[in-house]
């Protein structure tokens, strides 16, 4: 009897110590979990206000620039690259502390987004726009992308613009929601470098578009001139259209001068955040209008 009522007791204490061990361990895993939640979002919040910080600091940039200067080309200190840098090598107060409150490394870049074809050219007063669908049905040739796919994108832009459109094209207001008017994947992947979607009609900067643009956009011009253009304007930027075409070999009277300037309105934000294991990449649309700088909208996501 003694042995049955010791060999009970040690088993409830073992049960007792599973138990115990059981509630030690969820209370342990129940902390772990809510200082992992509070952690991440700490870090989300830091990475919110550094992108934020940021952006403010390249509308900076573009207001003094627009300030200073009425012609926009690559030389200028809002196309130049931030390479990946440590944060706390623009924050540090005293050289002497090594103590870093946030491993954050930051990048970012500045573009000219009329420095590309505007999807939105193609269609004005509600009709496709005659000399815009040429110099896209160049691009489109030269990416060798099929015609019918430019000549859709057309009519279900026309669509949308006008209201008609369905629950599948819905007016686009960035460049990767042309998918909802039947653009394939690959196709804006392809098109990405050369196009983008801005909301008014804009002309092409010639100081700062690339060599596929500059062929598709210059009715005649071929590669070499086009890249002929692009090693004359790193040395001296162009001050007028007219010296642009000139360059171009091109007269003013084979192309409507409109279509082109030698300024830009619209620019794109590209910044990237890394911290530990999470990247986090923005990018912003700006809206320059002399020393009013505003932002359209800006897509967050991360990477990681």
């Amino acid at each position: 009897m003694r042995t049955v009522q010791r060999g009970a007791a040690i088993l409830t204490a073992m049960l007792t110590v599973t138990l115990v061990a059981t509630f030690a361990a969820a209370a342990l895993w129940q902390q772990w979990r809510n200082v992992e939640v509070e952690s991440a979002e700490r870090t989300r919040t830091q990475m919110a206000w550094v992108l934020t910080g940021a952006l403010d600091w390249a509308r900076l940039i573009l207001r003094e620039d627009g300030r200073t200067s009425q012609v926009d080309h690559l030389s200028e200190p809002w196309a130049l690259a931030l390479s990946e840098a440590r944060l706390s090598s623009f924050l540090a107060v005293d050289k002497n502390n090594t103590d870093d409150t946030m491993e954050a490394f930051l990048s970012g870049q500045i573009t000219d987004l009329q420095g590309l074809l505007n999807v939105s050219n193609l269609v004005q007063d509600g009709k496709p726009s005659p000399s815009d669908l040429k110099v896209f049905g160049r691009l489109f040739k030269a990416l060798n992308l099929p015609p019918a796919q430019l000549d859709k994108l057309v009519g279900n832009l026309i669509s949308a613009s006008a209201g008609k459109a369905d629950a599948g094209q819905l007016t686009p207001t960035r460049f990767d929601q042309l998918t909802w008017l039947g653009v394939p994947d690959a196709t804006l992947q392809a098109l990405a470098p050369y196009a983008t979607l801005l909301p008014t009609r804009t002309t092409v900067n010639l100081n700062t578009a690339p060599v596929p643009v500059l062929v598709a956009a210059l009715p005649g011009l071929d590669a070499g001139q086009a890249q002929q253009m692009v090693a004359g304007r790193a040395l001296a930027h162009y001050e007028t259209v007219a010296a642009g075409l000139k360059a171009a070999g091109i007269s003013t009277d084979k192309v409507d001068s409109a279509q082109f300037s030698v300024a830009t309105r619209y620019f794109a934000v590209r910044g990237q955040l890394r911290i530990g294991d999470t990247t986090v990449q923005e990018v912003s649309v700006i809206d320059r209008q002399g020393t009013d700088v505003k932002v359209l909208w800006r897509k967050r996501e991360s990477l990681q």
